[in-house]
């Protein structure tokens, strides 16, 4: 199975990490973050998998992460509350995101994908 590639085209940390899956051969399954946002369900099983605490899922320099205030809101709300914020808006989501079998890549560090994704 391929892994999925969720990305926003006009994030240039989005376009930069496509350059370097096609650069390397990793075949994904790309969907659009704000066209197909996230279940509540689907990052539930992300933030799990993952092992990192939610709030590292949130796109903490998105201008709706600061319009709505998120970095105080982070601190006090439940989990349940937060994976339905996350859901709620694609854009809210830190990006890009690689979700394989056994993985969660979140974010474009070439370091980190080439020891998970490299061949």
């Amino acid at each position: 199975m391929k892994p999925l590639f969720l990305c926003y085209d006009r994030c240039s940390t989005c376009q930069k990490a496509k350059k370097w899956l096609e650069k390397n051969g990793v075949e994904v399954v790309q969907r659009s973050i704000t066209d197909q946002r996230p279940t509540v369900a689907e990052l539930q099983l992300w933030v799990k998998l993952s092992g990192l605490p939610i709030n590292k899922f949130f796109n903490t320099s998105g201008m709706l992460y600061r319009e709505q205030n998120m970095s105080e809101k982070i601190k006090t709300l439940p989990e349940a509350e937060l994976l339905k914020i996350l859901a709620s808006n694609g854009m809210m989501v830190k990006r890009p995101l690689v979700i394989g079998k056994d993985f969660v890549l979140l974010g474009f560090k070439e370091d980190k994908w080439t020891s998970i994704l490299g061949k």
